[in-house]
């Protein structure tokens, strides 16, 4: 693609020297599992999260099932969870033993709608999932009241959202618990696979750690049936240097989203991402809607400019859950993916790729798709 959908190296040249350093000091420090440098990143996140307490995993999808486990949630047991989010939230609920319970979006956030979750709950219902999708952040107060009212545990899946705000709190610091990825493509990314849990309760950190570290607190003593996920001592070392660009990063992903949101405001076709009051996104993606999704994204295809779908495949419709849920059952969450088209999204990408971005920006003005009203209208 002359424009691609992201560009994972242009990131990782901008810091090349202080990875190649971190490379090079923990090679030479001849200790690669749970050393220094997990230690130190723990601290660091921790501290940027506004959180007491980060344990480093070997990737998000354990970092949200250890949270559950550390929190006693199993066979049994019922996890509301968005309907539209990407398949790992669901996983993570399934393979501790419990029940995804999904929620359908608000259809201007994306994110789980709280006014659709009470009617969710039961005697079952041990705790919410708030996934901060695209990098925006969930209505954390409205789930915070629900939550309250029925004594249920709010997690956060904030595994595209690394820096993002609400109401001034960062996010990972809005429920009892929180988990970030740190897959390369990820706002703070690692250089394959990572992950951590971010919490204030000491309780909660104490058990993801033993359950990460085959249950173990000391060597040899293994007090909990656990796993081998612990963060790796070489990914640690680059998402220490990652993270002192982060800010900056996220300020650059922010001026693209400026610069999408004025020029194609005047499209008819599209719906651009709305942020509520309050709120301050990370835009770990910019997700448009539009009614002939497949054909603007062959559009651009042929004009060799990248896009991507999240997601193509709702939970409940793929073949992992199909056979749990009706076809049609979610129909927000249907539409959604039917609808919903990402343009390229990453830091540096006006700087790299100006002119690209220029011209993928006409291309899509020059098109003429029908637009919600007009639909609408054509079918009367």
């Amino acid at each position: 693609m002359n424009l691609p959908f992201v560009d994972i190296a242009l990131g990782n040249e901008a810091c090349r020297s202080e990875l190649d350093e971190a490379y090079h000091r923990v090679v030479n420090s001849g200790w690669f599992v749970l050393g220094q440098e997990v230690l130190a990143f723990e601290k660091e996140f921790a501290a940027y999260c506004e959180t007491s307490h980060c344990v480093g995993t070997g990737n998000g999808l354990d970092a949200l099932s250890l949270i559950l486990r550390a929190m006693d949630i199993g066979p049994g047991d019922e996890v509301i969870v968005p309907a539209n989010t990407f398949i790992a939230t669901w996983l993570a609920v399934d393979l501790v033993g419990a029940k995804p319970v999904p929620v359908e979006p608000s259809e201007i956030s994306f994110n789980i709608d709280p006014t659709e979750i009470e009617a969710a709950i039961t005697s079952n219902t041990k705790a919410i999932i708030a996934v901060h999708l695209f990098g925006q952040p969930a209505d954390m107060d409205a789930i915070q009241v629900i939550a309250r009212k029925y004594d249920l545990k709010i997690i956060e899946d904030a595994a595209q959202a690394h820096g993002a705000s609400y109401y001034g709190r960062r996010v990972g610091s809005l429920g009892d618990a929180a988990a970030f990825s740190f897959y390369p493509g990820k706002n703070l990314g690692a250089l394959g696979d990572a992950g951590a849990v971010v919490t204030n309760d000491s309780l909660i950190a104490e058990s993801v750690r033993c359950l990460s570290n085959y249950g173990s607190k000391e060597k040899y003593q293994h007090t909990l049936l656990g796993v081998n996920s612990r963060l790796d001592e070489l990914q640690a070392a680059f998402l220490r240097v990652k993270l002192r660009y982060l800010d900056e990063w996220n300020l650059a992903r922010e001026k693209l989203a400026q610069i999408y949101n004025s020029r194609l405001a005047d499209v008819h076709f599209l719906q651009l991402p709305e942020v509520p009051q309050g709120i301050k996104p990370v835009w770990h993606l910019y997700v448009i809607r539009c009614l002939q999704r497949d054909e603007l994204q062959n559009q651009l295809k042929a004009n060799h400019i990248g896009s991507q779908i999240h997601y193509p495949v709702p939970p409940h419709l793929s073949p992992a859950f199909a056979n749990r849920w009706k076809q049609a059952s979610l129909p927000v969450t249907e539409k959604l993916s039917r609808q919903i088209l990402s343009l390229p999204m990453f830091p540096n990408l006006q700087n790299h790729y100006a002119d690209k971005l220029e011209h993928m920006l006409e291309v899509i003005r020059n098109m003429n798709f029908l637009s919600p009203e007009r639909d609408k209208a054509s079918r009367k």
